[in-house]
């Protein structure tokens, strides 16, 4: 019987499918990643969100390895060249958390320009400041998508119904043009944006994107949200904009400061840039979990399902 490894936890239903495909599952929890490497020549498939890296000195061990499955939408733990070279198929399912962190998004923005967080925690003081909170709307804002494939497009949907100018850049994307975003140029996002989004996978490329030189190219102050990875963000150039004023507010679900597997932040080594950001009052935060509702759970491991099952049954 072919034999799957789950690095990490997922949704009971995947493991439900892979047995009815004829998979049998183990799961080692307190394995590291040495255990892995001892192992790993086991297993026809991986499914795995961010606990190890799956590196080439790995990968050249999974002798029978045939897939693997990321739980969630980013790759950046797995060595994706060298599992091509080997022939490994690697799946994610960013179909199934679209939905999730664009609403997600949606909610941070609405919650930092009408000051959610700190009149809820007023209320609750008996404190009633009605003109010093006083909210801005989103309508006729020109709200600019950095990479529009699932995430963006999500977004992009979801703001539809709000009434606002809506661009998108993707580098690899073009005649994406639809009733929900307009196809943009970098230096039209730069000339127009109110409201910036993030919706990049952590690459080489993207890695510390928006640091001080990418900030200083936007005409107008804008307001931050950054739910894709928190590397692609140089978070003491945003403070000083944000003190600047070039930033007018910023939504953090990630942060540069998280652990490897983003279960945690690095509390140890916590540079004083990270407690600033706490004191700011036009800064909302919340700890990688844009993607991560109940629904999300079960739809991501649904379709890593249906795509181990087109995969095997491939001819």
């Amino acid at each position: 019987m072919p034999q799957i490894l789950f690095i990490d936890t997922a949704h009971p239903v995947l493991q439900q499918r892979l047995q009815i495909m004829g998979f049998s599952c183990d799961f080692f929890p307190s394995y590291s990643y040495d255990d892995y490497l001892a192992i790993i020549h086991n297993y026809t498939g991986i499914v795995v969100r961010s606990k190890i890296p799956l590196d080439a000195s790995l990968l050249k061990q999974a002798t029978s390895l045939r897939f693997i499955a990321r739980v969630g939408a980013g790759m950046e733990n797995i060595d994706e060249k060298t599992a091509d070279d080997l022939g490994i198929v690697c799946l994610n399912a960013p179909e199934g958390n679209r939905n999730a962190v664009a609403e997600h998004a949606m909610g941070m923005l609405l919650s930092l320009l009408n000051h959610l967080t700190r009149v809820d925690a007023e209320v609750r003081q008996g404190i009633w400041k009605r003109a010093e909170n006083r909210g801005h709307e989103i309508k006729h804002k020109t709200i600019s998508i950095l990479g529009y494939g699932n995430t963006g497009s999500a977004f992009a949907q979801k703001l539809s119904g709000f009434e606002t100018f809506t661009l998108a850049y993707d580098k690899y994307k073009s005649g994406f043009s639809n009733a929900f975003v307009n196809e943009a140029t970098m230096e039209q996002i730069f000339a127009e944006t109110d409201i910036l989004s993030l919706h990049l996978p952590l690459t080489e490329e993207t890695k510390w994107l928006v640091d001080a030189a990418f900030i200083k190219r936007f005409a107008k102050p804008f307001y931050l949200i950054n739910t894709a990875r928190g590397q692609i963000v140089r978070t003491s150039d945003v403070i000083y904009a944000l003190n600047e004023g070039r930033i007018l507010g910023a939504c953090f679900d990630v942060l540069e400061y998280e652990k490897f597997s983003f279960e945690d932040i690095q509390s140890q080594t916590l540079p004083q840039a990270f407690q600033t950001l706490l004191s700011m009052p036009n800064v909302l935060l919340s700890p990688h979990i844009a993607g991560w509702t109940h629904e999300s759970h079960l739809k991501m491991a649904e379709v890593l399902a249906d795509k181990i099952e087109n995969l095997i049954n491939k001819k």
